[in-house]
């Protein structure tokens, strides 16, 4: 059964736009400088999902599965911009918050494509590298 909340009660124009990943950074940061605009600091991190199939999907039997996806992220924020470029590295542990961005670009053979873009606003550092996973 699906109820109304009585917190987000106000107007049909009220939306929400929030992302939460949790996961492992793909490579060490670069700073681009985006024509007309502020530089941009981008990464990649990898959410895992997993989960058991075949016969007796029960938490002790079963084959286990696996599926990555991988999720680009832009740093726009001024402080946090410059921070994710000095302290994200490839390996890190990291949970990054901001909203999903859909966009276009013209990639090197002049084809328009589409990108899906996290904008972060929070990034919490979970550990310093691939070393601290045991």
């Amino acid at each position: 059964m699906c109820r109304l909340n009585p917190l987000f009660s106000g107007s049909a124009s009220e939306s929400i736009n929030r992302v939460q990943l949790l996961g492992r950074v793909g490579q060490d940061p670069v700073m681009r400088q985006v024509e007309g605009r502020n530089p941009v600091t981008i990464f990649s991190v990898a959410t895992n999902e997993m989960w058991r199939s075949g016969e007796g999907e029960s938490m002790s039997t079963g084959d286990v599965s696996q599926k990555t996806t991988w999720h680009r992220i832009s740093v726009f924020k001024p402080g946090l911009r410059d921070v994710a470029y000095q302290y994200v590295k490839k390996g890190s542990r990291i949970l990054v918050e901001g909203k999903l961005d859909y966009g276009e670009y013209v990639d090197k053979n002049n084809v328009r494509r589409q990108a899906t873009t996290i904008i972060a606003d929070n990034i919490v550092f979970l550990s310093d590298n691939v070393r601290d996973r045991s």
